[in-house]
């Protein structure tokens, strides 16, 4: 009679462990990535949820959602994601924030911008930003001032300096004009270029050329096009800033910009506090405190240009 029993209730211990598995596995957190951009920010992000003792694949899982600058893909990719009742959305980008934040006002959000995200209507303040978003402003779109004077020292007498910028971009126009009010502020003149497509791309090198402008600099918006913007850079040996570090890892020239890394891991500390139970509301926006310039010099001698000593001087970093 034992024995029978034993049998019995093994079998039913045996039959019952799958949902058991299944419950356990539904039980595990997922977060949702939402990126305007290509496939990058995640290190930082993961780094930050490790700290906080959330381990990949362990203690949650991520759903990726990349729009690679096809920025009116992003309502969907966000709609896929909440109808994927997931935890929170991280966002990179601020059109995949307020992409997020529309999508649904229950869903908490966390945002790596690089713009102010109380005139982006993005949050009610820095302090306490209300509602369901939170996040961190690097302020990396409001440097094209200071992008635009440091490549006139790399490359002194530079008269015309061309931008390529994104149309699809929300933040196309502004940052355009407020490159052009600076370009004037330094004597220079600025030929602003629309990309979308790789051809449109080729056509902008084409036309900088042809006005012979002297340096490049590139606007944030610009994802899909990284490693044919750097080829091009380089077959024109044009001398090129960009918004990015990761350009320059890529092979550009330059970049001046907040650490990525650092304000992903800030991201990823407040998705795990998200994830404890506060609220974004709660959680002030935190804001980049430095912003680093990268050089790369292999890719100064190889285009000709001698990068000046007190520029070099000035470097946070220089690849060589």
């Amino acid at each position: 009679m034992r024995r029978r029993e034993f049998v019995k209730y093994a079998a039913m211990a045996a039959a019952a462990w799958p949902v058991c598995a299944r419950s356990q596995q539904q039980a595990m957190p997922v977060i949702g990535f939402l990126s305007g951009g290509g496939r990058g920010d995640v290190d930082g992000l993961r780094q930050g949820l490790a700290e906080s003792g959330y381990v990949l694949g362990r203690d949650l899982n991520i759903e990726y959602r990349w729009a690679e600058g096809q920025f009116d893909r992003l309502s969907a990719l966000a709609a896929d994601l909440t109808s994927r009742r997931v935890a929170l959305i991280a966002t990179a980008t601020l059109p995949a924030a307020m992409a997020a934040k529309a999508a649904s006002p229950t869903t908490p959000v966390v945002f790596v911008i690089g713009e102010d995200p109380v005139k982006a209507g993005l949050v009610a303040s820095l302090n306490r930003p209300g509602g369901n978003a939170t996040g961190v402003s690097d302020f990396v779109n409001q440097l094209v001032a200071k992008r635009l004077e440091l490549l006139q020292q790399a490359v002194p007498g530079v008269a015309l300096i061309g931008l390529l910028v994104n149309p699809n971009n929300p933040n196309a126009v502004p940052d355009a004009e407020e490159a052009a009010a600076a370009a004037n502020a330094l004597g220079q003149k600025l030929l602003v270029l629309k990309v979308t497509s790789d051809r449109e791309l080729a056509a902008a090198f084409e036309t900088l050329t042809q006005n012979r402008a002297g340096a490049l600099a590139v606007n944030i918006g610009l994802f899909r096009t990284q490693d044919q913007i750097i080829s091009l850079a380089a077959r024109y040996g044009l001398p090129a800033i960009y918004p990015l570090r990761e350009f320059v890892d890529a092979g550009g020239l330059m970049s001046y910009s907040p650490n990525r890394l650092v304000s992903w891991r800030q991201a990823g500390l407040y998705a795990a506090r998200i994830l404890h139970g506060e609220k974004p509301a709660d959680l002030p926006v935190q804001q980049a405190t430095k912003v680093e310039l990268v050089i790369n010099l292999k890719t100064s001698k190889a285009i000709g240009l001698n990068i000046p000593l007190s520029l070099l001087a000035r470097a946070d970093e220089v690849l060589e």
